[in-house]
């Protein structure tokens, strides 16, 4: 397969290549740029001397619609003007930004404060939660990449939910993110003196991640209910732990919790459920395109408390992406993915 990544040089962008290079269905990389275009991308990365030392090129509609596949990896707000005029040629289109995932185009604009992409092409969007939406993504050509927090929820709490086994209704989720997810632009927020030894709750009640999961919920298991959910930044450079707390529903043993989200993954390789275990953390799926998911029931308060790690450039994004790929081109989910996590 002949590969185009827009947006090559974030972290994202990053992870697609490292990933794509041992794929052994793609024969060429091809990488873009709209501000860093005629750089050699391994002068500006120089730990890829040797593997991509091809200039960045400049993005053309025309010669963008001669790819098999293209990732756009960039920030919300440019896939949505760029890709429309590619749907019904040639590629399969996979973003990894926002543009694409919310169907009501009212709340994309409430969420992100950003001009949603034109209808037409956000109704022919598909969602890519890949283990939860296999055969859509499969027929698809434009697929909407979930957001990493969402990711590392939605395949912990979706089986529990849509087997009416906790209370959605009651449902705290408590997430927290390495300093990647925020991008490879500096900001006051992700300055090193303001994120080093300091964890910081952030986008208090207003995570544009709210309603894809909402919207999730309800696509998925059938159930409309609003969300808690808040977020951290905590001073490591990858990874996401998102712990989510609800009422168990009557009758309901932590057995069942269990039972149900085995029945769901069964089958599904880069989804790990940890049965017993006295530490859980994002170290264990470091590197890797693996979501770990671990559940107690606290029999004095009849809650459960969910936790899943991931890491948030790999299965909350590049990863994912190509997984998602690799449906679409009826290849085997794990290729070019089976990779050990990097433990320490």
């Amino acid at each position: 397969m002949k590969v185009g990544i827009i947006g090559a040089t974030g972290y994202g962008g990053l992870e697609l290549v490292r990933f794509l290079h041992n794929h052994p269905e793609v024969e060429v990389v091809d990488l873009f740029s709209s501000s860093e275009q005629g750089i050699h991308f391994s002068d500006k990365y120089s730990h890829l001397m040797n593997i991509h030392d091809q200039p960045l090129l400049e993005i053309e509609s025309d010669r963008l619609a001669e790819y098999d596949v293209l990732f756009t990896s960039t920030p919300s707000g440019v896939s949505s003007t760029l890709l429309p005029q590619l749907i019904g040629k040639k590629p399969k289109l996979i973003d990894l930004s926002g543009d694409f995932r919310l169907k009501d185009l009212a709340a994309y604009e409430q969420w992100y404060k950003k001009s949603p992409a034109p209808a037409a092409a956000v109704e022919q969007s598909v969602y890519g939660l890949t283990e939860w939406n296999t055969p859509a993504i499969a027929e698809a050509q434009l697929i909407a990449n979930p957001g990493c927090y969402p990711t590392a929820v939605l395949l912990s709490l979706l089986p529990l939910i849509k087997g009416n086994l906790i209370d959605a209704n009651h449902l705290i989720i408590d997430a927290k993110s390495g300093i990647s997810g925020a991008g490879n632009k500096p900001s006051q927020m992700t300055h090193y003196s303001e994120t080093n030894e300091n964890t910081a709750i952030y986008k208090l009640h207003g995570h544009q991640h709210i309603p894809e999961i909402e919207q999730a919920i309800q696509m998925f298991a059938n159930q409309s209910a609003p969300i808690t959910f808040t977020t951290h930044l905590v001073p490591m450079t990858r990874g996401i732990l998102a712990t989510s707390y609800a009422p168990v529903n009557a009758g309901i043993t932590e057995a069942d919790l269990v039972n149900a989200l085995q029945e769901t993954y069964a089958g599904h390789p880069f989804v790990r459920i940890i049965k017993e275990t006295n530490k859980f953390g994002t170290n264990q799926v470091y590197g890797s395109n693996y979501c770990d998911i671990h559940v107690k029931v606290d029999s004095r308060t009849n809650r459960a408390t969910i936790v899943s790690v991931i890491d948030n450039l790999v299965k909350g994004a590049a990863g994912q992406a190509i997984q998602n790929m690799n449906v679409q081109f009826n290849l085997n989910q794990t290729t070019g993915l089976s990779l050990v996590p990097l433990f320490i």
